[in-house]
């Protein structure tokens, strides 16, 4: 019966059943990486991984606290919080990142006529007028 529910439950929500393959959305967004050219693409790709990453995040937040409640070593939910917070943070950061696409590029600095390196000594000071012989 318990298998007969789950099932239906995984019909009834869109949820890969047990026999079927797990989703690969990042696949998709890797292939479209590939063929993305203008720059507001680029840029909703960034920000949907960075989705993916959140909700890659919550996944593994899912079994840290199932490795607690399941009293597996502790060094297991450690390190699960760690990529927890790490997943977050990559999240953050191509949040941030993202509209760098979509805007575009600064002109490069043209450097000045002169190196630091070749700099002429700065000028002696004028000695102030005054009499002379």
């Amino acid at each position: 019966m318990t298998v007969f529910a789950q099932a239906l439950h995984a019909h009834l929500f869109g949820l890969p059943a047990d026999d079927e393959p797990l989703p690969s959305a990042l696949d998709t967004l890797l292939q479209a990486t590939h063929t993305a050219t203008a720059p507001e693409q680029q840029t909703a790709i960034l920000r949907q991984v960075a989705e993916q990453l959140r909700n890659g995040a919550e996944i593994i937040q899912r079994y840290q606290y199932r490795a607690q409640w399941d009293r597996l070593p502790d060094d297991a939910a450690e390190q699960l919080r760690d990529a927890h917070d790490q997943a977050q943070k990559v999240a953050q950061t191509l949040d941030l990142v993202a509209p760098a696409f979509s805007s575009p590029p600064a002109a490069p600095e043209l450097p000045g006529p002169q190196s630091r390196h070749t700099a002429a000594p700065p000028a002696r000071p004028t000695p102030p007028a005054g009499h002379r012989r």
